[in-house]
């Protein structure tokens, strides 16, 4: 019913959103005389307003067709380098050659896209040789192709891992900090000739009591039947995904809106502001911002109670009770795969102390292999995103897999901060 709901108010906005599409086009045409007046600047900025608040966001693109090695542009091709019913693997190819160390980015399974990794993914391809977890929007996925749980996801990443082979680095930002983190345990735990060379663990849950937040005391606070009643759902017979049970992307990013409604609406206030005085860089930058942040993807209902359950409220890896295919998860087990660890000072998702509590449970990692950087002034977006990102805590990350490459560690320069 909720998905119902969601999509007949879709549909009922549809003529609205159609006449502020045509008003805004119209007025901003250079052959309309109002175009060059502020009235006629204010009723389009409005029209555009409404527009983009009643769309409905699709999967955006990565758009990174070039990379910069050297002081040269080097073009990039997306490459799907393997294929499974929830996610695929994707390289970032170049078209030059280069020795940089291997990198998978596991990407968030969260309600938004990978593409919200875009910056992240732009400022490694210029050292690394990226590959990313593109994860598939469950309301796409037929019922037919099973089931997607967090012992899955762990799968996956293990799978990619291997795909990979050795001496390939695993960076985790956000919600996959935990199940990389288990993966990697199980590897040591399998004795896996594929074990990563380095973890970067970057902003993620890896035990939320060391750092409560407004998303680890609702998760508290629920009993997991309450999740189950008020944000689960059936997906519609007219998706791919029919008859799947999920939580949906819109849900998600009500609660996102939410957190931090009044500023929010300031940014769209400050859009309509940028539109009417002509702004037009910084509407872009606004533009640019929201595209991504609006566009939201379904997650299975499997995989986002077992979350909830055993990441929030059971905390279940640092309390030594998660389990992988009935075999108990030992952090203390990883030895050969140095551990990074990256908190941002204002983050209010994985607050400070919940990423860093890695390097207790990861005990037999030598100390020379763990490292922690403490970004300061950042929330958690700017953690893997923007200007502090690419000026700070990118040379401290690319430093860190340059220091535990088995190819470039003896080898391996310091890294201009």
């Amino acid at each position: 019913m909720l998905y119902h709901l969601y999509d007949m108010h879709h549909a009922a906005m549809t003529p609205l959103r159609l006449l502020a599409e045509a008003t805004q086009q119209t007025l901003q045409s250079p052959f309309v005389p109002a175009s060059y007046t502020k009235v006629g600047r204010a009723v389009a900025a409005g029209a555009e307003l409404i527009e983009r608040t009643t769309r409905r966001w699709g999967k955006p693109e990565f758009g990174l067709p070039t990379t910069r090695i050297n002081g040269r542009d080097v073009a990039v091709t997306e490459k799907v380098v393997l294929e499974k019913p929830f996610g695929n693997l994707v390289n970032f190819e170049r078209a030059i050659p280069h020795d940089d160390p291997k990198l998978l980015l596991v990407a968030p399974l969260s309600g938004h896209y990978a593409t919200l990794l875009r910056g992240t993914v732009a400022a490694l391809t210029q050292h690394h040789d990226v590959y990313i977890t593109d994860w598939h929007d469950a309301k796409l996925v037929p019922l037919a192709r099973g089931r997607f749980d967090l012992e899955d996801y762990i799968d996956y990443v293990m799978d990619f891992i291997r795909h990979l082979g050795p001496n390939t680095h695993v960076m985790a930002v956000c919600q996959p900090a935990v199940p990389t983190l288990a993966a990697v345990a199980l590897m040591a735990q399998l004795d896996d000739a594929c074990q990563p060379a380095s973890m970067t663990l970057m902003g993620g849950p890896i035990d939320t009591s060391a750092a409560p937040t407004v998303v680890t005391k609702l998760a508290e606070n629920k009993d997991i039947s309450w999740f189950e009643r008020n944000v689960i759902t059936t997906v519609p017979f007219y998706y791919p995904g029919a008859l799947r049970q999920v939580y949906p992307g819109f849900v998600q990013l009500t609660g996102f809106m939410s957190m931090n409604l009044d500023r929010h609406v300031g940014e769209h206030l400050k859009l309509f502001r940028h539109l009417v005085r002509g702004d037009g860089e910084s509407a872009d930058a606004h533009r640019k911002f929201y595209n991504e942040y609006l566009s939201v993807m379904d997650l299975t209902a499997e995989f986002y109670l077992q979350t909830v359950k055993q990441v929030f409220q059971e905390r279940a890896l640092p309390s030594g009770t998660m389990k992988w295919r009935g075999m108990t998860v030992d952090p203390s087990a990883i030895e050969k795969t140095a551990l990074l660890t990256v908190e941002g000072e204002l983050d209010d998702i994985s607050a400070p102390g919940q990423t860093i509590a890695a390097h207790r449970l990861c005990s037999s990692i030598p100390e020379k292999k763990k490292l922690n950087h403490m970004q300061k002034s950042v929330g958690h977006y700017g953690i893997f995103n923007g200007r502090k990102w690419r000026e700070e805590i990118e040379p401290r990350v690319r430093q860190f897999i340059l220091d535990n490459d088995a190819v470039r560690s003896g080898r391996s320069k310091t890294v201009a901060a």
